[in-house]
């Protein structure tokens, strides 16, 4: 009978019970493709499940633990990735029933660090359509739904990965994130995320505020993924040189930090009272800990967020713009929508937008460079219907709701994210500690100092919800 708590441990844990032979990587494998057979009907994580060659690939790990030449921690710990970052031959349509997906010839860089590391990949993770949707919600794979309850959305557009993520399907999963992609589901379902820095994690097809990044279960994991999926790659040629540390998360004394509190984004919805006091209650627990901290004004507004938004925007409309009327047709309506009020937007007008983008960059980085971590919601509300595309529903209000994390794609700066509570109806409320430029440690090691110091009814116990 297959033990499905093999499923649930930490990779830490898993790779601590591989070297002391208390179980194998077939076994957890087997229990995780248990959970996934029983959850994926309801949850729809999955783009591609390959469990064919998985349990081949934890075959071949089993033998390295038992022949004492693991290739390392992750050995035959269980990872998911993104369909929009490249398997060589795996198709990737981007959540997008339009498009014909392309299908790559070869890895990109986080899928080979992966495999070197003898990583057992199960999988390539749903995204919605181009992933600009905040949401589970594809014209390619339907709905995705939150572990937590169905009925709640994952977020987006990190999607498959988060819902794997606090789904049971082992604990490393990567996704990707241009305005909070990563840390929007990790909001919504819970998690422990990190949106690295610009650069950080090599990338196949680099662009303005793109970044890979760990979904999680704990702090821990999300640097035990990072040392892997940081390592060089000459092919991104905007990558950062290799990080010295080696992503040790227990640096952070609060006695010697400067944290500043970002309440209020200056734009977009007005953060939810709940969410407010979540976020209270965590500067708190930093200050009673005998950190400085104080309250940060905004610095964004509603014109900025509307700039980056029409950009975006502009952008997708010419991928819409070059597929043929059938295919424009089996996009998401939303998308439809939304790319097609900027199709006459003149250049110039984009050029304004190119130049605002700049402006959040040099605000962001000069309003938080006194500090040594800025807390902050990651969404001004909580989960929403799993059926909506995003948090309001089907109206056009923009990005509306993105106005705390977007900000650090465009200045590059790392944000992490960990539970801090949760609303009166039981939906979690994530709290979004972001770093200097660079400083990815940093931000990993300050969550993981709340995550070890938050009041225990702040702490997600998934495996309670896999009923």
């Amino acid at each position: 009978m297959t033990d499905e708590r093999l499923a649930w441990l930490s990779a830490t844990e898993m790779s601590q019970g591989y070297a002391a032979r208390d179980f194998s990587p077939t076994e957890v494998h087997d229990a995780v493709q248990s959970v996934i057979a029983r959850r994926e009907p309801t949850l729809n994580a999955f783009w591609q499940h390959d469990a064919v060659a998985s349990k081949a690939a934890a075959g071949e790990s089993a033998q390295r633990w038992a022949d004492g030449a693991a290739r390392g921690p992750l050995d035959g710990v269980p990872v998911t990735l993104k369909e929009n970052i490249a398997r060589r031959g795996v198709p990737m349509p981007a959540g997008n029933a339009g498009v014909t997906p392309v299908e790559p010839t070869q890895n990109a860089p986080i899928t080979d660090r992966l495999e070197e590391a003898g990583a057992i990949i199960l999988g390539s993770t749903v995204m919605p359509d181009w992933g600009m949707l905040s949401s589970g919600v594809s014209s390619r794979h339907g709905i995705t739904r939150s572990p937590l309850n169905p009925a709640w959305t994952t977020g987006g557009s990190s999607s498959g990965a988060g819902a794997a993520a606090a789904g049971g399907y082992g604990p490393l999963h990567v996704g990707t994130d241009i305005g909070g992609s990563i840390r929007l589901p990790g909001t919504w379902l819970g998690l422990a995320t990190l949106k690295p820095s610009d650069g950080r994690v090599p990338l196949d097809n680099p662009y303005l505020g793109r970044a890979a990044g760990p979904l999680t279960r704990t702090i821990d994991d999300a640097a035990a993924l990072m040392r892997v999926i940081s390592q060089p790659d000459p092919r991104d040629w905007a990558s950062l040189p290799p990080l010295e540390s080696d992503w040790q998360t227990t640096g952070f004394d609060p006695c010697r930090a400067r944290v500043a509190v970002l309440a209020d984004a200056g734009c977009g919805i007005p953060t939810d009272t709940q969410v407010r006091q979540a976020i209270d209650n965590a500067a708190d627990a930093f200050r009673e800990a005998g950190a400085t901290v104080v309250r940060l004004d905004p610095w964004m507004t509603p014109e900025l967020l509307a700039d980056l938004d029409l950009f975006w925007r502009a952008r997708s409309y010419v991928d819409f713009a070059a597929l043929d009327e059938s295919a424009r047709s089996r996009v998401l309506p939303f998308i439809q929508r939304w790319v097609t009020s900027a199709k006459d937007t003149p250049g110039t007008r984009l050029m304004e937008c190119y130049g605002s983008i700049n402006r959040i960059r040099e605000r962001t980085v000069a309003a938080t460079q006194p500090f040594d971590v800025v807390l902050s919601p990651v969404a001004p509300m909580a989960a929403f219907p799993a059926e909506w595309p995003m948090p309001w529903g089907e109206t056009d209000e923009g990005m509306a709701h993105i106005g705390f994390t977007a900000p650090y794609n465009m200045s590059g700066q790392p944000a992490a994210t960990v539970n801090a509570g949760f609303t009166d109806d039981g939906r979690p409320i994530g709290l979004q500690l972001s770093g200097r430029r660079f400083d990815d440690v940093g931000a990993l090691a300050a969550a993981s100092w709340y995550e070890q110091h938050r009041p225990a009814g702040a702490t997600v116990d998934w495996r309670s919800y896999d009923s």
